[in-house]
């Protein structure tokens, strides 16, 4: 009678705690209801029951009586918290408080509000940003040879740069009323993802000044006059701008860079004013050979108390013509052998007045804000972009190449080896795209959602790299031989400027993604960390105990939640959706329930010694990552409309998703630090084991057959790719032989209906005019079969070149 009496009160209580955080006098209550009935039916009992009596009424007085749970609870964790507490720099603090918390919150803090993501409004284009995409970027991208570009040029051509001038792509972020296009987030999306999927070159040369630039501190921090001089001409390219933040001793640990500026006067116009003398070395600045206008990070100090009594005053951001005297520019470096612009540059006791100084001389000092600001919306802009053009072009282009290129009289994309690859690409390629279009919605709505944005430039960049080397291992040598028909070969190269820039991803997964999100998502950590700082003991005392007693509640509710979870399979969980699909939302509310316990508990267990333990940091980031992604990819498929022919790229990619989530957690539990604290983790976390399973074969192979064929879905997955109408195209060839193939399928399925071979010396037209004659094809076969067969030789040809050729010569 005990045992069951305890097994219905805990699942009740694990019921009620799950759904619902009791405050600390009912809470209280309940437990005492619950002890008079336990003892009343004899359920507690002896010097145990006695025990448990004591124990819950010395925790109710402790915790209810005011005074004595300031003494005995809340100061002794104070005290702990600052002795554990790990030292946090400026830059650190401006880092964390970057941007704004968004979606990603409502995932770690282990009960998504799965309403709030399904009103969220969809990333959409206006007339007139389609008008642009479907024109000039359309008109560009016929413009672009890539081969041109990075073998004999290293370089945009003169009339492509004169064009992008021209048409303002340089100026999508800059508002109308200075001369720009004044595009949505989801339209510079869009416009750098048509572009990259036709060149790599083109589409960082347009996403630079777009992103991280001069244009997008000029708008939220600039001086009017500032905003008015330099706007209207970054729009259409009378300044081509570039932004210097890396230098030799100072990559991913920006805030140890040792450019300085020292506060004096100085000659200006012939007159003398204010401002500082500047030295730096940079490099890895994009568009820096061709740069007008520096944008210049670097340490202002006032030795001579020119500004006030502070001599360090911190990152500053300001604006050089690069013609001004001892700047130093104009050389370059070869990424990977890219050809968009990128150098180094460096300046010796370069006088600039305090009007360059974005913002004037208020904002001397709040350099490092301002980038961390600006950077959170780039981030989540551009490169993800990019890794989605990726898998768009290898979703299309390489699905069509596996459709046209038999082996064994078979198309190699109906091997099951194939097949895995394929299946992959496509299922990778919505969720990447289904992430740029939830992150743009944020960005659209004025969101800064910086922990989102490192997710996204991480996931899209790391799976660009997975998708494209699918790609090559599919088309092999193909892909390996370098020429004007190689259609991957050179974002295969490009890879790791992707995985590099913005964020060493290793950096971004270990350190970004859940140390800032940790701080910024958790609904009390924050509020916490902030009190233990307060000079006012009682005033600390005070606001410390009211965060952590809603820490612990906050903690209790996620144990319970995850392992009521847990056991039940995730059924009671909350679904904004009925149908088959719905039970997606519910596995997805789990895994963010068992998140939440278990990242609470780990910061609780580990305190500042976390922020070391960065394998662990880095497996939490890849659990709210995929969270993220699966619900950005649960949201687009309400958002198109239930399109039935999709379900398989839905249902591959939350499997993936959900099934990355429970490896991240289950690593986590078998690397913690306590293997003993680990392994009861492990029983409220995955209290059943572990349920979720990779994609299995049938649904990769659906998957799959979407890019072996024409239709609406194919069409979906791949919108935004550049299609040339050109049958010699590098790329526009592959679709081209792709409708040749298909239109030729009727007349093979004839021949091998009549178990016809072409014998090996006679040519082929010979052969299929023979069969003409015959009355085993009609003359539209012969004329399909001839067209295909041309059309495919066209694809599976390599390139080759005079033996004495050498990188860079122009070639016929």
């Amino acid at each position: 009678m005990g045992v069951l009496f305890w097994l219905v009160i805990l699942a009740l209580t694990l019921f009620v705690v799950s759904r619902h955080r009791l405050s600390l006098p009912i809470a209280t209550v309940a437990g005492a209801l619950i002890l008079w009935l336990a003892s009343a039916i004899g359920a507690l009992s002896g010097i145990l029951g006695s025990l448990v009596v004591i124990l819950a009424l010395v925790a109710a007085v402790l915790f209810n009586i005011r005074a004595l749970r300031h003494r005995f609870v809340s100061l002794p964790v104070l005290k702990y918290v600052r002795a554990v507490l790990p030292p946090m720099s400026d830059t650190e603090r401006a880092a964390i408080d970057a941007g704004t918390v968004w979606w990603e919150a409502e995932l770690f803090r282990g009960a998504p509000a799965w309403e709030k993501l399904t009103e969220y409004p969809e990333a959409t284009l206006t007339e007139e940003e389609q008008a642009f995409v479907d024109g000039p970027v359309e008109t560009l991208c016929s413009m672009m040879d890539d081969w041109e570009i990075t073998y004999e040029l290293n370089d945009l051509p003169p009339r492509v740069w004169q064009y992008i001038k021209d048409e303002r792509f340089l100026g999508m972020v800059i508002p109308k009323e200075h001369g720009g296009l004044g595009f949505s987030a989801m339209a510079h999306s869009e416009v750098v993802s048509k572009l990259a999927t036709r060149s790599v070159t083109g589409a960082v040369s347009v996403m630079v000044p777009n992103s991280l630039g001069p244009a997008e501190l000029l708008l939220h921090y600039g001086t009017e006059e500032q905003r008015n001089h330099y706007l209207p001409r970054l729009a259409v390219g009378k300044e081509i701008p570039c932004f210097a933040l890396t230098g030799p001793s100072a990559g991913s640990d920006a805030g140890a860079m040792p450019d300085f500026g020292i506060v004096c006067h100085g000659e200006y116009n012939g007159e003398q004013v204010l401002g500082m003398r500047v030295t730096w070395e940079k490099r890895y600045i994009t568009l820096g050979p061709v740069a007008t206008l520096l944008g210049l990070a670097f340490k202002a100090y006032d030795p001579d108390g020119l500004l006030g009594d502070e001599e360090e005053l911190g990152i500053t951001c300001a604006l050089i013509p690069t013609d001004t005297a001892g700047v130093s520019i104009g050389r370059r470096h070869f990424p990977l052998n890219q050809a968009f612009m990128n150098g180094p540059n460096s300046g010796e006791d370069v006088f600039i007045p305090m009007e360059w100084v974005i913002g004037g001389q208020e904002m001397v000092g709040q350099g490092w804000r301002m980038l961390m600001e600006s950077l959170s919306v780039g981030r989540g802009i551009s490169l993800p972009s990019n890794g989605v053009a990726s898998g768009k072009s290898v979703a299309r282009f390489v699905g069509a190449y596996s459709r046209v290129r038999k082996q064994f009289n078979l198309p190699i994309g109906k091997f099951e080896g194939i097949e895995e690859a394929l299946g992959r690409i496509a299922g990778l390629t919505y969720t990447m795209d289904a992430g740029r279009r939830l992150t743009c919605a944020a960005l659209d709505q004025g969101e800064k959602p910086s922990v989102v944005s490192a997710i996204l430039k991480f996931y899209n960049t790391e799976n660009m790299r997975l998708v494209i080397n699918d790609g090559m291992d599919i088309i092999g040598g193909k892909g390996i031989c370098m020429g004007p028909n190689n259609f991957l070969g050179r974002p295969y190269q490009a890879i790791p400027v992707g995985i590099t820039v913005e964020g060493a991803n290793i950096l971004t997964r270990s350190l970004i993604i859940f140390g800032q999100g940790a701080i910024r998502c958790h609904p009390w950590l924050m509020k916490e960390i902030t009190a233990a700082s307060l000079p006012n003991k009682q005033e600390a005392l005070e606001s410390f105990d009211e965060a952590l007693m809603g820490h612990i509640g906050y903690a209790i509710q996620n144990g319970a939640r995850s392992l009521f979870h847990g056991l039940t399979k995730g059924v009671f969980a909350s679904s904004p959706i009925e149908g088959p699909n719905a039970k997606y939302y519910r596995r997805l509310g789990r895994m963010s329930a068992a998140y939440s316990f278990l990242a609470d508990f780990a910061m609780l267990f580990l305190g500042g010694g976390l922020k070391r333990k960065e394998m662990l940091s880095g497996r939490f980031a890849d659990g709210l990552m995929h969270m993220y992604m699966a619900s950005a990819v649960l949201k687009r498929y309400e958002d198109t409309g239930r399109p039935e022919a999709d379900q398989p790229l839905l249902e591959w990619s939350v499997r993936h998703a959900l099934f990355e989530t429970q490896v991240a957690l289950d690593q986590i539990l078998r690397n913690f630090p306590s293997t003993f604290i680990g392994l009861i983790l492990r029983g409220i976390v995955f209290p059943l084991g572990r349920r979720y399973r990779t994609p299995n074969d049938s649904l990769t192979q659906a998957c799959a057959r979407i890019l072996l064929s024409e239709s609406e879905a194919r069409d979906r997955l791949t919108q935004g790719v550049y299609l040339s109408d050109d049958p010699e195209d590098v790329t526009g060839s592959i679709e081209f032989a792709m409708k040749a193939v298909l239109a030729a399928d009727a007349a093979e399925r004839k021949l091998k209906a009549a178990k016809q071979v072409k014998p090996y010396d006679v040519d082929y037209v010979d052969w299929l005019h023979t069969l003409g004659s015959e009355n085993v094809i009609s003359e539209e076969d012969i004329n399909n079969l001839m067209v295909a067969a041309e059309a495919v030789k066209r694809v599976v040809d390599v390139d080759d070149f005079p033996n004495d050729v050498r990188h860079g010569a122009s070639v016929a």
